[in-house]
């Protein structure tokens, strides 16, 4: 859950090697201990601990990250990666292709949905208990590079061999775009990333076509990401001049960032869905809209994280990302929830302790002191910081929608691996059937057998209803969830989110409250 801004540079910074001074201590310890101590000791290592250990006793969100860490981290932010394009999952110890990426080197190649993947350049990577890393690994490579991949595909028994020329693979930070109503669109944006306002607007420019006039944007669970992100759809929904966040700290100077008046949905009605989840950047875009008196905010009170990290790159390839300065919303909101430095566990643990203290399911256990009060700007309506923001209309945690039994069936994949052997099974069949999405919406309905093979591939692993009023209390949630991943498997993720957010009650608050 970051913020980040640009990346500082050494050259800026005087540091101080006197004889006396902290760097110079903590260099000789360093030495000493390096060429000293009674046994051998990773230098590498001695270092980064001793980095950690300066972060640790800061704020939650200052901290290191080794060069392979960095990697993973700045992959989804950047927007691509070099690969052979396919969304896939494990089962049974194998690869299982879901979709190739659309006009991806897998497609090209002639891969397709339900194709297994056995062997990578003769190397087995199936039944073999490898891990997903290494497959990945394996899979991934620069770009212009081959890899000769050997498939199985059902319904024939010989391994099928392709030889696929590795490219640009997009990753999308948009999960989801479809017209939920007429007239209304829905957008769910998963992070903000480097490709994130440009895919975002795409999305608008298609839902316009289609009739949009209004908008919910979802953004349950987003964690965040890029400042630039954030304000560039800020500003699609604010008139010039209006203020969309500012950033201020000891030794960074006050920053604003205003609209520039050219945005593309500054008309319409506006509903921005958030979750305990919801932070950093997604709580900029959030207060923006709220505290101008843009729309509505619905779901539950957000993360509550208003610090800004700066990258700082060294030069093996590792990272330091270090609070610099507090970003405020447009009433002055600093919605950042209070911690105690070195206290990061605690901090952690905040969630939790809201679920406790019954804060995710009675808006009533919510209370902020009254110093922390503000005014939106043009309706004056009274909104809080130092801990979140707190939607306009609250929905609560609904603790029994997904039981026990149905917590410890998708923990333990059983719900997944069923229905990815459904699918694979039936894919053909559901696919002449169902030739649209909209018929396999109205008419679809989970058989009798794939519930059957839930319970008993749960049984497998120890997992059983405690008792029958438990089971029949989990079957309408796991009937959805079915249908919505059997919907996400033959088309998309729009599928998905078109069948699941028909009983998201977040999603249909915020339509009853636009008037749809």
């Amino acid at each position: 859950m970051a913020l980040f801004v640009s990346a500082l540079a050494f050259s800026q910074i005087k540091i101080d090697m006197g004889p006396n001074s902290p760097l110079r201590k903590l260099q000789m310890a360093e030495f000493a201990i390096n060429n000293l101590y009674v046994d051998s000791v990773d230098e590498k290592k001695l270092v980064e601990d001793a980095i950690r250990g300066m972060l640790d006793k800061l704020d939650p969100h200052s901290s290191y990250s080794t060069p392979e860490e960095v990697k993973k981290m700045n992959e989804p932010l950047r927007g691509n990666f070099d690969g052979i394009g396919v969304q896939f999952n494990m089962m049974d110890d194998t690869l299982l292709v879901i979709q190739p990426t659309l006009n991806g080197p897998s497609e090209k190649a002639g891969i397709i949905a339900g194709d297994r993947i056995i062997t990578v350049n003769d190397t087995a990577i199936a039944g073999v208990k490898m891990s997903t890393d290494d497959i990945m690994n394996r899979l991934r490579g620069p770009k212009g590079t081959k890899v000769k991949l050997g498939i199985k595909r059902i319904d024939i028994s010989e391994l099928l061999y392709f030889t696929v020329t590795r490219d640009k693979i997009p990753v999308k930070s948009v999960d989801a775009a479809y017209m939920i109503r007429p007239k209304v669109g829905f957008i769910r944006i998963g992070n903000f990333g480097a490709t994130t306002y440009n895919e975002f607007m795409d999305c608008v420019k298609d839902l316009k076509k289609k009739g949009m006039k209004d908008l919910v944007l979802d953004l349950q669970g987003n964690g965040g990401g890029y400042l630039k992100a954030a304000v560039d759809i800020a500003n699609e929904f604010l008139d010039k001049g209006d203020l969309i966040v500012y950033t201020e700290g000891m030794r960074a100077p006050r920053m604003e960032y205003k609209a520039m008046g050219n945005g593309k949905l500054r008309k319409g009605k506006v509903a921005v869905l958030v979750d305990e989840y919801s932070a950093s950047a997604a709580e900029i875009v959030t207060g923006a809209i709220q505290d101008q008196d843009r729309g509505i905010v619905v779901g539950r009170r957000s993360f509550g994280k208003g610090l800004v990290q700066r990258p700082i790159d060294l030069p093996d390839g590792s990272m330091i990302r270090l609070t610099v300065a507090h970003y405020y919303t447009p009433a002055g909101r600093c919605i950042q929830k209070p911690y105690k430095k070195g206290a990061n566990k605690d901090y952690a643990m905040d969630v939790v302790n809201r679920l406790k203290h019954g804060e995710l399911t009675n808006a009533d256990s919510i209370h902020f002191a009254d110093s922390l009060k503000c005014y939106t700007l043009r309706k004056h309506r009274v909104v809080y910081g130092g801990g979140g923001i707190m939607p306009d209309y609250f929905v609560p945690l609904d603790t029994t929608l997904y039981t026990k039994y149905h917590r410890e069936l998708s923990a333990k994949t059983v719900i997944r691996d069923v229905n990815l052997k459904y699918v694979l099974a039936n894919r053909k069949q559901l696919q002449e059937q169902y030739e649209s999405f909209e018929k396999f919406k109205q008419e679809y309905e989970i058989p009798q057998s794939v519930i059957d093979n839930v319970i008993v591939e749960g049984e497998k692993k120890k997992i059983k209803p405690k008792d029958d009023n438990e089971l029949q209390q989990t079957m309408p949630q796991l009937r959805m969830q079915l249908k919505a991943l059997v919907a996400r498997d033959l088309w998309d993720m729009n599928e998905y989110f078109s069948v699941f957010n028909e009983s998201d009650a977040i999603v249909l608050k915020a339509l009853s409250e636009q008037g749809r």
